[in-house]
C-alpha cells in the first residue's frame, strides 16, 4: 500500500513565524506537531502529499484538482513574500485520480500557479524540512453532501493503494472559528460543542464518518467550521484500513479549532 501517512492539521497563517510574529509562540504546540510529521514524511520517504483544501478554488457541483505543473508558495496577502518556493504537481496521479471517478463525482480541473492559503501554508511548512516532493490539491464542492466527500475519498484510496509512490493525505482544516467574542466569526456557544462532539468523534475511525453524518446541521452552521468536508473525503481514504487516532495538538488561543490530529496506520 503506497499510503505513508493520513493527518489533520490547521492552516494559520499565524503559523509561519514571519506571519505570526509574536503571535507564532503562542501556537507552540501546533508547531510542534507540524515539525514531528513534517519530518515523519521526510524519514518515510514521501513522494506526493495530497492536500484536501477548504480554500482551493470551488466549484458549486465538482470538486476541483489544481493540475498545474508547478505551484507557487505565496503569502503575500498575509505580508510575506517568501523567496520563490515552489513545488511540482503530479499529474500522472492527478490523471489518474479523475479516470477513476463516476459521473456522480464531477471534477473539475484547474490550473492555478498560486496555492491557495489552506494548502499553501501546510505545504511550506513541510517544504522547510523536506524540500523533495510533489503535490496534488484537491478542493470540496460548496454545494455536494458530506456523503459525496466521503465517497471521493473511497475513490482515492483506490488510486493511491493502485500506486508505487510514497503518498501522505492531509486534510487542511480549521475547526470552529466562533469560540470567543474575539473570534474572526464572532462568538457562537455551538463553537465549542461542534470542536468537541466533532474530535470526540474522531476519536474512533470505524464510527467516526457515521457519527458526523448524524451531527446537527444547525450546530455545524453555526460553528462556522472549514474542516469537514476534507475531514470527510480523509476518512473515505481510510475506510477498511486500520488506524489509531491520535490527537497532536489542539489549540483556541485565537478564537478558532486549531486541530492537530494523525490516524496512525496499523498495518
Amino acid at each position: 500500500m503506497a499510503l505513508i501517512k493520513t493527518v489533520i492539521l490547521p492552516h494559520s497563517p499565524l503559523l509561519i513565524p514571519e506571519i505570526g510574529k509574536i503571535n507564532y509562540n503562542f501556537l507552540d504546540k501546533t508547531n510542534a506537531a507540524y515539525e514531528q510529521i513534517g519530518h515523519d514524511l521526510k524519514n518515510l520517504g514521501l513522494e506526493t502529499l495530497i492536500i484536501i483544501s477548504p480554500h482551493c478554488p470551488a466549484q458549486d457541483n465538482a470538486f476541483t484538482i489544481n493540475i498545474a505543473p508547478d505551484m507557487e508558495m505565496s503569502f503575500k496577502d498575509f505580508g510575506f513574500i517568501p523567496a520563490k518556493t515552489s513545488l511540482a504537481g503530479d499529474s500522472l496521479l492527478a490523471d489518474q485520480i479523475k479516470n477513476i471517478l463516476p459521473d456522480e463525482l464531477p471534477l473539475q480541473l484547474i490550473s492555478e500557479e498560486a496555492l491557495d492559503y489552506g494548502s499553501a501554508i501546510p505545504a511550506y511548512l513541510f517544504h522547510k524540512i523536506n524540500p523533495d516532493f510533489k503535490i496534488i490539491v484537491i478542493g470540496p464542492a460548496n454545494e455536494l453532501s458530506l456523503e459525496k466527500h466521503y465517497e471521493l475519498g473511497k475513490y482515492l484510496k483506490e488510486v493511491i493503494e493502485a500506486s508505487e509512490k510514497k503518498i501522505a493525505v492531509l486534510a487542511s482544516s480549521d475547526l470552529s472559528h466562533r469560540l470567543k467574542k474575539s473570534s474572526p466569526g464572532g462568538y457562537s456557544p455551538k463553537g465549542a460543542k461542534f470542536d468537541n462532539k466533532l474530535i470526540e468523534h474522531l476519536s474512533d475511525k470505524e464510527t467516526a464518518a457515521e457519527n458526523i453524518l448524524k451531527m446537527d446541521e444547525k450546530t455545524i452552521q453555526d460553528a462556522g467550521e472549514c474542516g469537514l468536508k476534507p475531514i470527510m473525503v480523509l476518512l473515505g481514504v481510510l475506510e477498511g484500513t486500520p488506524v489509531q487516532s491520535h490527537v497532536l495538538a489542539y489549540q483556541t488561543d485565537f478564537g478558532v479549532g486549531y486541530l492537530s490530529l494523525e490516524f496512525k496506520l496499523l498495518n
